[in-house]
């Protein structure tokens, strides 16, 4: 769940709903300057289902220690130090069973979450806020995922529907870029994060090489990004969230009655090209 507090209490995304919001963005990447991902539907899949595990959980959300909705929120932006807060072995098998979802259909699309996952719990995870007798049951997670990621390399290296250049390394790298900046751009967007900001990875340019993305805040969800990754200079998405008009739960149960009843409404964000740049 992703969480952004209101004057009278939250709106909520799910998982789904924000990697949805991802894969939106990934579908319309790519123009001049920057790559389109190939092979297109594989990487959209890998986008748009990456937190497929998360859907069973998310449909009854619980509530941290302080009554609040347990979620991703706008102080966890640019760090992921959230654990106490958290079940360790239950989040390890939400995120095992997005990959199992996905791995037997397709392999491109769950490499990318594999390598999407083991970013998210190596290099951007606060190691400080897992109960040292839990550190193994990471690592162990970790060390699966690596032997996933070479059984994912060997069945892509073996289909003769991809290129040589789209089973290549350094496609499935820049691809797995690709899902960590729509991903990271979908989180400022649902926690409507005002702050500047750059996508986690530079992206692949159609001349070679590879440029970063700043984004900049110009209103509520509305972001300025520059280089701008978009054909069309200003675009428009909606995904869907929940408004709970309460703050803090004495339950987890009260959380739950209270999002089951909440209608689903359409949030908009939009997406804009620099204006110096328009001319």
């Amino acid at each position: 769940m992703l969480r952004l507090e209101t004057e009278s209490g939250w709106w909520l995304v799910t998982h789904v709903d924000h990697a949805n919001l991802a894969g939106a963005f990934a579908e319309k990447w790519g123009n001049a300057l920057f790559r389109s991902p190939e092979p297109r539907e594989c990487v959209l899949k890998g986008i748009a289902r990456h937190d497929d595990g998360w859907r069973t959980r998310d449909a009854s959300p619980q509530i941290t220690r302080a009554g609040k909705p347990s979620a991703f929120s706008v102080e966890l932006v640019g760090k992921y130090s959230a654990f106490e807060e958290i079940d360790l072995t239950e989040y390890l098998a939400v995120r095992d069973n997005a990959l199992r979802l996905i791995a037997e259909a397709d392999a491109y699309a769950a490499i990318l979450v594999s390598m999407h996952t083991y970013n998210l719990l190596s290099e951007r995870a606060d190691r400080s806020t897992i109960a040292p007798a839990q550190l193994p049951l990471l690592d162990e997670f970790l060390a699966r995922q690596k032997d996933l990621q070479r059984t994912l390399r060997e069945r892509i290296a073996g289909d003769d529907s991809l290129s040589a250049e789209e089973a290549s390394d350094a496609a499935i790298l820049d691809h797995f870029r690709l899902l960590q900046a729509v991903d990271n751009l979908s989180l400022l967007t649902c926690v409507d994060y005002r702050e500047a900001a750059t996508l986690l990875h530079p992206l692949p340019l159609n001349g070679g090489g590879h440029r970063a993305i700043a984004v900049r805040a110009s209103g509520e969800r509305t972001f300025v990004l520059d280089p701008y990754p978009f054909d069309e200079p200003s675009i428009t998405f909606t995904f869907a969230a929940r408004h709970i008009r309460r703050k803090i739960f004495n339950a987890a149960g009260d959380l739950q009655q209270s999002f089951a009843d909440a209608p689903v409404s359409q949030l908009r964000v939009t997406v804009q090209q620099r204006e110096d740049s328009l001319n």
